[in-house]
């Protein structure tokens, strides 16, 4: 494992390189295309409440459409999604992230352990981690409930999992559509392994997200989440900066969707930085929360475990 994750951070260090061969072209592209910009937020009335979408200001109540429109427009290019905004290096997150949880039903153990994924739709890190379990500990008991609130999103990894000839109607696989913060379907204390990737700054709510997460785990059951966040070197946060102005015109190019990407970005920085997120899963009660930051803290894993 020392190994994997030393090859995983090489990879991840040397991401500077790979953005820079975008931004000559990118800019010259951005100049030419970018739009007229977009309408002011709303104008608050007192008595509602809000919240944002991205830069703009929405009511709390339409939230969860909008962010529901962004995916199914980008559902059958999810990949291509996230390959536009990190210029690939997703995977390498994606991997790393799994390996460092570590997670399946030990040899000497005679209870399986019960994931859930939320906001996992396309499957790729469900589909992941049941992988991780069975190849290092030869489990292929544990069980995964994979939740998406948008039915989009989860008809992606039911395809995923249908062409990979794995997991597609495995009794062990659950693909649920619910809302993160609340998962009405799911028990309380039932979960061993709760992990969210790149999801969870699209709740209305994340407090109330990471407090439910809290409420289907049991006890020493591990909170695990893998997010955007905010860059700690100040030549690379201006690279990425750079890079995040043209990433909508890049995804009205390669998708023909300029507004997806414009949420996206924004979503981004309307994230709470590492040590403001780890406090709001401290206040949800877990304990020896932390975090590592991956390239520069463009990305971030959080942990925390309920006691």
């Amino acid at each position: 494992m020392l190994i994997s994750s030393l090859v995983a951070r090489s990879s991840l260090v040397n991401a500077p390189l790979r953005l820079s061969r975008f931004f000559t072209q990118a800019r010259r592209v951005y100049k030419e295309e970018e739009p007229t910009a977009p309408p002011s937020p709303t104008t608050e009335q007192p008595g509602q409440k809000y919240t944002h979408f991205g830069s703009k200001t929405v009511l709390k109540s339409t939230k969860q459409k909008l962010v529901g429109d962004v995916f199914s427009s980008v559902a059958n290019r999810y990949d291509l999604m996230n390959d536009v905004m990190s210029l690939g290096i997703h995977r390498l997150w994606k991997e790393h992230f799994i390996n460092k949880l570590d997670a399946g039903k030990r040899p000497n153990s005679t209870t399986p352990l019960n994931f859930i994924d939320v906001a996992g739709g396309s499957g790729d890190i469900a589909f992941g981690l049941l992988d991780h379990a069975e190849s290092k500990f030869g489990d292929n008991e544990s069980t995964m409930d994979i939740v998406d609130i948008n039915a989009d999103m989860l008809k992606e990894g039911e395809k995923r999992a249908m062409e990979q000839g794995k997991y597609f109607k495995d009794p062990r696989v659950r693909f649920l559509v619910s809302n993160g913060e609340v998962l009405e379907e799911i028990e309380s204390d039932s979960k061993d392994i709760y992990t969210v990737s790149f999801g969870i700054r699209n709740f209305t709510d994340i407090q109330k997200g990471l407090n439910t997460a809290y409420r289907v785990l049991k006890p020493g059951g591990m909170f695990y989440c893998l997010e955007f966040s905010k860059i700690e070197n100040p030549l690379m946060d201006l690279a990425y900066q750079q890079w995040a102005k043209v990433l909508p015109v890049m995804g009205s190019m390669i998708a023909n969707d300029y507004d997806s990407y414009q949420y996206l970005v924004e979503s981004i920085e309307r994230f709470p930085d590492q040590e403001t997120f780890k406090s709001m899963i401290e206040k949800a009660g877990f304990k020896s929360a932390g975090y590592e930051s991956l390239t520069f803290g463009v990305c971030a894993i959080h942990w925390g475990i309920k006691v």
